[in-house]
């Protein structure tokens, strides 16, 4: 234990839960994507399945760790963790805000065309991403990494004009 924690810099234990988040984090999707090809109903071998595919997400998540280690200024590598679990969470919360304002305002598939429908629920869905991002970046104790990750995000959008 004392290596690992030396390894992603933890330096009190409250900060191991990071790593453990996601860990579970890994495994629940290793879980829904094992769900996809599961045609029989025994569930010990879901959970064998979802392990093996943890293993190779928990192995692609580290192959870019080192990537992403040198290109973010983070104090700590353990933040690194924490910046992931951020983007998972806002992703997945900014399609699932999404969805009921658009029902809302009065938009669905059967009095629009499906492909405008699609397009306007990818841009509000992107549109909550924004907000979500920061709010979420701030609660996480992320708050300065994720508004300038934002700022360059709208620039990128064409939007830099509206931050100086």
């Amino acid at each position: 234990m004392q290596e690992f924690k030396k390894r992603w810099e933890i330096t009190k234990n409250w900060q191991l839960l990071f790593p453990l988040l996601g860990l579970i984090g890994l495994f629940y999707s290793g879980y829904k994507i094992a769900g996809l090809f599961r045609e029989e109903n025994y569930i010990a071998f879901q959970i064998a399945f979802a392990l093996l595919i943890t293993f190779f997400l928990l192995k692609l998540t580290l192959l870019i760790f080192k990537k992403l280690e040198k290109k973010w200024i983070v104090n700590q590598r353990w933040e690194i963790i924490r910046i992931f679990i951020v983007f998972a969470i806002t992703g997945s919360s900014s399609l699932y805000i999404g969805k009921p304002f658009i029902k809302f305002i009065g938009i669905t598939k059967e009095n629009l065309n499906t492909f405008a429908y699609w397009i306007l629920y990818i841009i509000i869905g992107l549109i909550f991403y924004q907000i979500l991002l920061v709010t979420i970046g701030y609660l996480f104790g992320q708050g300065k990494f994720f508004w300038e990750f934002e700022k360059k995000m709208l620039r990128r959008f064409g939007l830099g004009r509206f931050l100086d």
